[in-house]
């Protein structure tokens, strides 16, 4: 009786096919499988029933892979692969490791120190966990912007959420703490009419010249805007990269964050000038979905999330985060 293809193609198989692949003969597969060689040939003749294909050449002494044998030993061997890391992320989910964590961070949050971060963290070797591996938890990075980071946290979009305005009210579920300020200084071109202007530039002064904003990455709340005055002619571009290089190239003026264009003032790429508005700000903070959240579909609060916000706790990565000014301190175990 031959076997169906969906019921031949099973991990014992695919076992058999990599082994006799590596031995070099049924007769060391065999010995290595615990099993006697007439036993394996007949196996293997009912996979190739079952596949109608011929997986090894039987002209030659040795065990040679056909070409659709090679093609199933190689896909065989991916699929063994894939079964061993399924088996892994549901060991893992259940010591309370997440099988993925989103975080969303707002455009001004340091990118270097998000990244080094995350290299922490994939470094990390859970006693909890025998096979002396990593947590397996994907992380999925987000950018947003201004309300956007608000929005990714509330819908539920992201775990936690790095960079949320300070004034974010907290709903039932959601957590919030302080991340710190992060300075604004207002940039030009050396090549921009405002570059030689006689500071500190007034607000009519600005409004006379093309100001650059990154859009809100917010669909379904109410966008924020922010230093741009009515009437004011503007570029909108959609990351805080895209606006340090629009004002690099001047196409327009405005606030960026301090750490962001400190290397860029320093080589004489912009020119920082004095406004009369109070100089700017950003107050910011983080929170997170608590065990409390309404999404009955996750499980309570993973070690994952647990780990992050132990690093948040130190004033020193908060600092890091927003402030970058040289290496992001060790990681808490």
């Amino acid at each position: 009786m031959t076997l169906d293809r969906r019921f031949a193609l099973t991990p014992e198989a695919l076992t058999m096919m990599d082994t006799i692949a590596r031995t070099g003969s049924f007769a060391a597969a065999a010995r290595e499988l615990g099993k006697v060689p007439s036993a394996l040939t007949y196996s293997v003749r009912q996979l190739e029933d079952a596949l109608d294909v011929l997986l090894f050449d039987r002209s030659s002494r040795q065990a040679r892979l056909t070409a659709a044998g090679t093609e199933l030993l190689n896909e065989g061997r991916r699929l063994l692969a894939e079964m061993d890391a399924v088996a892994n992320r549901v060991h893992r989910v259940s010591t309370g490791w997440e099988t993925q964590l989103t975080i969303a961070a707002d455009a001004v949050v340091s990118r270097q120190t998000l990244f080094e971060l995350c290299e922490a963290f994939y470094a990390l070797r859970p006693p909890e966990l025998h096979d002396g591996a990593g947590p397996g938890t994907r992380l999925r990075l987000r950018t947003e912007v201004m309300a956007g980071t608000v929005e990714a946290l509330m819908l539920g979009s992201a775990d936690l959420a790095i960079g949320l305005p300070a004034d974010t009210l907290a709903p039932a579920g959601i957590e919030i703490r302080p991340l710190g300020d992060a300075p604004f200084v207002y940039v030009v071109a050396p090549h921009h009419p405002l570059a030689s202007a006689e500071e500190p530039l007034s607000d009519a002064v600005l409004k006379q010249h093309r100001g650059v904003a990154v859009a809100d990455s917010a669909q379904r709340m109410s966008p924020l805007t922010v230093n741009i005055q009515p009437g004011q002619d503007v570029l909108t571009v959609s990351s805080m990269q895209a606006k340090l290089e629009a004002q690099m190239m001047g196409l327009g003026v405005g606030f960026l964050p301090e750490v962001l264009v400190r290397e860029h003032v320093a080589a004489g790429r912009l020119v920082i000038k004095e406004v009369a508005r109070q100089r700017m700000s950003a107050t910011l903070s983080y929170g997170w979905r608590s065990a409390a959240a309404p999404q009955p579909q996750k499980a309570p609060q993973g070690l994952a999330l647990q780990w992050w916000l132990q690093q948040l706790e130190s004033a020193t990565t908060r600092s890091a985060l927003l402030l970058r000014g040289g290496p992001c301190p060790p990681a808490e175990k």
